[in-house]
């Protein structure tokens, strides 16, 4: 857990639910808690836990109490390093509403990553983003596959539909989309083509689970200086053009429209990311 930090990701994920063998719950809640309340623990990224599907108050619960040997009172425990938790098997908006709801009843005020890796859960994508304290919603495939009785194959067809719909949801609500796992992570060539497919998807960012993928994936969501320096040049022609009045411009022979306009606000927005990053 202590190595988390020094990986490179935006979001570091104490995972309680898969991860964690049904008779082994509490010594990983016991675990992840004393982490987060350790003022060591201080990442230059936000914190997340992965609630268990059919538990999360007992998550909660166990996060907020006293380790032994402290006090209610003291000031040790009323530090804890959360901003977020991933709630997973999300069916609908109200699991959303539910979930911020506990957090709230425990003092805590944090946002809600809604996993959404079921036919249910896809199908009800929209209104779970559309929720108030979804943050972001996360694609599932793994789970999505076994739910609906897909095979899973490199070219991933078979969930192709729920990935793009799991973007356009996001989009409509003006919040992130997180693609999911790629699960060889000895596999960087492949890791590499799944997050460039991912991002041509409109994914904002995309799930590792082993430290070696957090790099291959920060690259391939970092704009190259080529299409840095493209997006500076739009941004910049527009600019003029509004100061001239003129609706209508061009970048090297290319006319320049709003869709133009927004890809290179992206371009830009994703550089400075990755400058806010290193």
């Amino acid at each position: 857990m202590w190595k988390a930090p020094g990986a490179g990701a935006d979001v570091i994920c104490f995972d309680l639910e898969d991860a964690v063998a049904p008779d082994r719950k509490d010594e990983a809640r016991t675990s992840v808690r004393e982490v987060l309340s350790d003022p060591a623990f201080d990442p230059d990224a936000e914190v997340c836990v992965r609630l268990t599907a059919d538990a999360p108050a007992n998550d909660l619960d166990a996060l907020v109490s006293s380790p032994p040997g402290v006090d209610k009172g003291d000031e040790a425990d009323s530090r804890l390093r959360l901003d977020a938790v991933m709630l997973p098997k999300v069916e609908s908006s109200a699991r959303v509403d539910d979930a911020a709801s506990l957090c709230q009843a425990r003092g805590l005020d944090l946002n809600v990553f809604a996993l959404v890796e079921t036919a249910a859960g896809v199908l009800s994508a929209r209104g779970i983003a559309a929720a108030g304290p979804t943050d972001a919603v996360v694609f599932g495939a793994e789970d999505l596959a076994a739910d609906i009785g897909a095979t899973r194959t490199t070219a991933g067809t078979e969930i192709l539909y729920a990935r793009e719909h799991v973007v356009l949801a996001a989009s409509a609500a003006e919040i992130d989309a997180i693609d999911t796992v790629y699960p060889d992570f000895s596999d960087t060539d492949g890791l590499r083509e799944d997050t460039e497919f991912a991002l041509t998807l409109g994914y904002d960012g995309k799930l590792a689970i082993h430290p070696a993928q957090v790099d291959p994936i920060n690259e391939a969501f970092t704009p190259d200086d080529d299409e840095i320096e493209w997006a500076e040049a739009v941004l910049d022609a527009r600019d003029e053009a509004r100061r001239e009045g003129r609706a209508v411009f061009q970048v090297d022979g290319e006319m320049i429209d709003a869709p133009l306009i927004t890809q290179a606000e992206r371009i830009v927005g994703r550089a400075a990311a990755a400058d806010d990053g290193r």
